[in-house]
């Protein structure tokens, strides 16, 4: 019974986790002390291993020998390569979702695109540094929110879970580095990319919105790539990697 109730709250514990990495309230290279979290969620350190050695699995966090449990910093490469599979995944769920999109989820999707777009041009009306961090986990979350709804309407469960193990990579980086406003044309060119995939689904062409969703997340790493690039805050080998892409 005791074990059951461990492998509950560690479930609870990891979910609210890689909710503050995902959006950014956890930045890369944050340390995890073990102490701290079980004061913070009121249980012992047997949940909270377990918790983290489930946020390890998920490729969130790393053990550090001598040092404890960091968020992970993930290397060009492995952000190249998680944007690549996702764009892959994500055309296919938007094709799915195609065949099977409603009145109800077109309305749903324009809701999530609406929202979206709100935190989007709040987030360009605002100042780069703070002012900008402080609503980009916002942004994170409504622009998963529209994809959500996609993934749902597809109906493609194994599709949806490698798709989102896949984003989770990328996710905090942006939310700690928004850029200032000479990168506003790229955040506006991925809210028009949210419209023009709703309306390919609204239109049910399979194709259209399959290749809009590869190119909008593809479209995507360059806003972050050129966010990081900017802000200095690339990941480990960030330069060379790129410089060896491009030869």
């Amino acid at each position: 019974m005791n074990v059951s109730l461990d492998s509950t709250k560690a479930d609870d514990i990891a979910l609210v986790i890689e909710e503050a990495i995902v959006s950014g309230e956890l930045a890369p290279g944050s340390v995890l002390r073990q102490e701290q979290l079980s004061e913070q969620f009121e249980v012992s350190r047997t949940p909270i291993r377990e918790a983290l050695r489930r946020l390890a699995a998920l490729g969130l966090v790393d053990f550090v020998p001598n040092r404890g449990v960091r968020v992970r910093m993930i290397s060009r490469e492995e952000l190249h390569e998680a944007f690549l599979v996702r764009a892959e995944l994500e055309g296919l769920a938007t094709e799915l979702a195609a065949e099977r999109m409603t009145a109800q989820d077109l309305e749903e999707l324009e809701e999530a695109e609406r929202r979206f777009s709100r935190i989007s041009q709040e987030l360009r009306s605002r100042e780069p540094g703070e002012e900008r961090r402080s609503i980009m986990g916002d942004w994170i979350r409504a622009n998963h929110g529209f994809h959500d709804v996609i993934y749902r309407v597809a109906d493609a469960p194994f599709i949806e879970r490698l798709a989102k193990e896949a984003r989770r990579n990328f996710s905090g980086p942006a939310v700690w580095a928004p850029g200032d406003h000479s990168l506003d044309g790229l955040y506006v060119q991925n809210e028009q990319q949210h419209r023009a995939i709703r309306q390919a689904l609204a239109a049910r062409s399979a194709s259209g919105a399959r290749a809009l969703a590869h190119e909008h997340v593809l479209s995507s790493f360059h806003l972050l790539e050129t966010i990081l690039e900017q802000v200095g805050a690339q990941p480990p080998n960030w330069h060379e990697s790129r410089a060896r892409s491009r030869r």
